[in-house]
């Protein structure tokens, strides 16, 4: 349910329901706190600690008899879902194809988020998102100043299994901590101590997708403030480059290198999708298809012989599910600025909405050359974090909330 922007919820008291209800209810926003740490840490942990998240939602919304609810952009993931169906029944294999499929599930995540993380619990859920990060830097600093996981052969990757899968996850906290920073009103202390320390263990992942990610999230959070903080984005990045080891420095320079046999092969990639994206245009290869079709289309100068996928949000999308894939996708992310746009201009919520805002466009710079929205954790924490400024606008269950006179739910089946 989304508040009437005429109504002040701030000066709204209803109470939630008591006895087994509201046990449930703190139960559940427990374990939503919990899912969030671990999936810094471990995707299994997460997983398991999020099914019966989910059980208690859908057991919330059972005894209070009614129907799940959500922002105005999970109506278009849902068409998303729908037609990653429709492409996976095309698929060149059926059974890789809907194995893949599972990840749809997590967009489950969005309505339970949007229930259980109401009103000042979404700050709470940021705060546990911020400390689990400084936890998780620490981590990876220790793996590359201890460890020696200082090359490109072995990266700092926390506790997690892969290092872009945690470049990514670390340049998703960097931009809420610095909305935090930039637009709070109150305890800033922890993300100011936090921050040099998520930054640096960003920079020793060599993970150039999510560099540019973070510099595009830092860099819209300073418009969004005042667009003549831009200049001090060069400065920062300037900074970095004169006290960063020469092996990053290295890699940086890297990104402008076109005889860099990474930047080759992703532009090798890019050629390779749209020959993928040509023979089959309206439901693509299939989910998960692009290795065990990657040698059929690969472009002559690709430098690897196979890749898991194309290294390019929209084009993977395509040549997975079909360009309608894209287009509804397209269509998410539109609905999710604007709805983000609106809040950050007239909601309460002003620093989580620009915080999402900054995550959007984090993952849109870093989208360009990884597939970070395929991935598992990325994809969890992304949409937790953009439903966050959506929930804290919600004080009371949908009955109370009727009865106080506010306005009805954005979505619902």
């Amino acid at each position: 349910m989304e508040p009437n922007p005429s109504t002040t919820m701030t000066s709204t008291t209803v109470t939630l329901p008591r006895g087994h209800s509201l046990s449930l209810d703190r139960v559940a926003f427990g374990l939503l706190l919990a899912f969030v740490a671990l999936l810094q840490f471990s995707i299994a942990a997460a997983q398991i600690v999020l099914t019966p998240t989910l059980l208690c939602w859908a057991a919330i919304l059972v005894r209070r008899h009614e129907r799940p609810m959500a922002p105005h952009f999970f109506l278009p993931l849902v068409a998303y879902a729908g037609w990653t169906l429709v492409a996976t029944f095309f698929s060149f294999n059926f059974g890789i194809s809907i194995v893949d499929d599972k990840q749809l599930v997590l967009f489950l995540i969005v309505p339970a988020v949007y229930e259980l993380a109401r009103g000042e619990r979404a700050s709470t859920v940021i705060d546990v998102l911020i400390s689990a990060g400084a936890a998780s830097a620490a981590i990876g600093i220790i793996q590359y100043g201890v460890l020696h996981y200082n090359n490109l052969h072995q990266r700092p990757q926390g506790a997690l299994t892969h290092y872009m899968t945690y470049s990514g996850i670390l340049m998703l906290v960097i931009a809420v901590a610095a909305a935090k920073l930039i637009f709070g009103n109150r305890d800033r202390t922890w993300p100011a101590l936090v921050m040099p320390a998520l930054v640096v263990a960003l920079a020793i992942t060599f993970g150039r997708s999510a560099w540019v990610g973070a510099c595009a999230a830092v860099g819209l959070l300073l418009v969004l403030r005042n667009f003549r903080l831009i200049v001090l984005l060069p400065v920062l990045v300037a900074l970095m480059f004169a006290f960063a080891p020469d092996r990053i420095n290295a890699r940086m320079v890297s990104m402008f290198d076109m005889q860099d046999p990474t930047v080759r092969d992703r532009m090798a990639m890019v050629r390779t999708g749209i020959a993928i994206i040509r023979d089959q245009p309206l439901t693509g290869i299939g989910p998960d298809m692009v290795p065990h079709k990657y040698a059929e289309f690969r472009d002559p100068s690709a430098v690897q012989a196979t890749n898991p996928h194309l290294h390019n949000v929209p084009l993977q999308i395509a040549a997975e599910r079909g360009l309608p894939a894209v287009a509804i996708w397209t269509w998410f992310v539109g609905v999710l600025v604007a709805g983000l746009w609106r809040l950050f201009r007239a909601g309460p919520s002003r620093m989580l909405a620009a915080g999402s805002l900054a995550v959007v466009a984090g993952m849109l710079a870093a989208g360009m050359t990884e597939y970070n929205f395929g991935d598992s954790e990325f994809l969890m924490l992304f949409l937790i974090i953009v439903t966050l400024p959506f929930a804290a606008e919600r004080t009371a269950p949908l009955r109370e909330a009727r009865s106080a006179g506010l306005s009805g739910p954005r979505w619902r089946p």
